[in-house]
This record gives C-alpha cells, structure tokens and sequence, in this order.
C-alpha cells in the first residue's frame, strides 16, 4: 500500500490558485506568468526587454533575490539604479522622476488577489505611480506566497506581514517594528501612506506578471 503523497497533494492546490489567478490576471488586461525558480524569471523578463532599453525598478526584495538587480547591471541596459552605492537623496529622487519615462520598470507586489488585481501600498508612492502611468512595460514579479483570495486577505497581508517586514528592515521607529503587526499608527516614521489597487488595465499587456513557484519577499 502506497503512503498518501502530501506534497503533489499541495501542489495541486497551488497550481489551481496560480491558474484561477493568471486566467483572471488576464481578462483584466495584464500577461500572467508561471514560471519555476530564478533563472526562468531570468529568462522570462529577457524576452521583454532588449540591448540598450533604459530599466528602472521599484524597491523590492523579491527583485534582489531573484537575481534581477544583479542582471539589469550586467552592463546591456541603461539602469536607473536607485541601489547603486554613494546616491544622495537628490540623485535618489532624480532616478525616481527618470523612471517614468523608462522602457520597463520591474516591480513586485505586496499582494495578487485570485480575481487579478494588484494591491501595493507605498510610503512615497513613487513605485505606485510608476506602474499607473509613464514607463512602456511594468513588469511584476512575485512568488506564490503573494497571492490571496480577496482585497480584505491583501489588506490583511499587508497589516501582519508586509508593513511590519518592511518596516523592520527599514529600521523605522513605528509600532510594528517591536509588536510584529500594523497598529494604523500616527508615527512620523510610517510607511503605509499611498493605498492602491489595480483593477484592470486599459492599456493590454502593459503589466506583465511573473509568478515564481516560490515564498518570495515580504
């Protein structure tokens, strides 16, 4: 007799969320994407942009471990790298302006809800402006651990994992950094200022979603 194999079980699961998820992603007008580890979301965003293409990202760790900061800087790109050591403040916010006009910005997501639809919140709104309006390609890449269910499990993610992750990382003096979970707080610290859900696309295929089959950033 055969043990119940749990693991194929789970993954079963996964995959009709990931499939529920890109077939809906589509109908709103965005290009979904499954793809297995790091070298295919490699590959994948390779076939997006080409020789010479100015790139910028938003900030991310899933774009670290991935490995797209590191490929953008391979030298065939124009990157606008808001990463590159010794920036002041000034260049910063230049890189930022400059985005705008960029072929492709890459970006994650804090959340993909199963109805497709995007839902991030910024502390200076610069990533979510960048994937309303201005660059030609947004492209989205995110791992499993990112999709929900609905708006109110995105919101959820972002109040118990996200802000209090990001917050933590950023060293910011907010409530959620020594309780773990987001208190709404009037901190002058806070980075959950800019709330935005997207819907749908009016432009077809502009976002470009890139599911990984992995736990990826916060």
């Amino acid at each position: 007799m055969g043990g119940i194999d749990v693991d194929n079980n789970i993954k079963y699961v996964m995959d009709m969320k990931v499939k529920r998820t890109i077939e809906n992603l589509e109908k709103n007008n965005m290009e979904a994407y499954y793809v297995a580890d790091e070298k295919a979301v490699i590959d994948k965003i390779s076939e997006f942009i080409k020789e010479g293409d100015t790139v910028s990202v938003g900030g991310s760790m899933t774009l670290f471990e991935t490995g797209v900061i590191d490929f953008l800087r391979n030298g065939k790109y124009n990157f606008l790298d808001r990463y590159a050591p010794g920036l002041t403040v000034e260049q910063i916010k230049e890189i930022f302006r400059k985005s705008f006009s960029a072929d492709a910005y890459f970006v994650s997501s804090n959340a993909v809800t199963e109805s497709g639809e995007l839902y991030n919140v910024d502390g200076t709104g610069n990533r979510v402006a960048a994937m309303l309006y201005g660059p030609d390609k947004v492209i989205v890449v995110v791992g499993v651990n990112k999709i929900v269910k609905d708006i109110q499990e995105a919101d959820n993610r972002m109040k118990y994992c996200a802000a209090p992750a990001n917050a933590k990382r950023l060293n910011r003096k907010t409530p959620c950094t020594k309780l773990g979970y987001c208190m709404e707080c009037d901190s002058p610290e806070r980075i959950c200022n800019d709330y935005v859900l997207i819907r749908k696309q009016g432009q077809k295929g502009r976002i470009k979603v890139i599911i990984v089959a992995k736990d990826l950033g916060y």
